[in-house]
């Protein structure tokens, strides 16, 4: 379900200060468990550590992705083949 319009977009409070901070220094390296935050165009060009769960996978923010939700681009789940017969010759 979407957010609605005349709420806008949810970016967290403390994860904002720090994308603010890293416009001025860009070697920043931005680690973030805020997985509802949403991507905005001032993060674009940036690479966010986004956590799953486990452990930090890094996100290099595009302009495609502005409007989505950082947690997409991070899974938390891994598929390791169905079980069944596995013929070998």
């Amino acid at each position: 379900m979407a957010r609605s319009v005349k709420k806008g977009p949810y970016i967290s409070p403390k994860f904002y200060k720090k994308v603010m901070a890293s416009a001025k220094d860009p070697s920043v390296i931005i680690r973030t468990y805020s997985r509802s935050s949403m991507i905005f165009p001032e993060m674009i060009g940036k690479t966010i550590h986004v956590h799953n769960g486990k452990t930090f996978i890094p996100i290099k923010i595009s302009d495609n992705q502005v409007g989505h939700k950082l947690g997409e681009f991070a899974p938390t789940r891994l598929f390791r083949s169905h079980s069944g017969d596995k013929k070998v010759r």
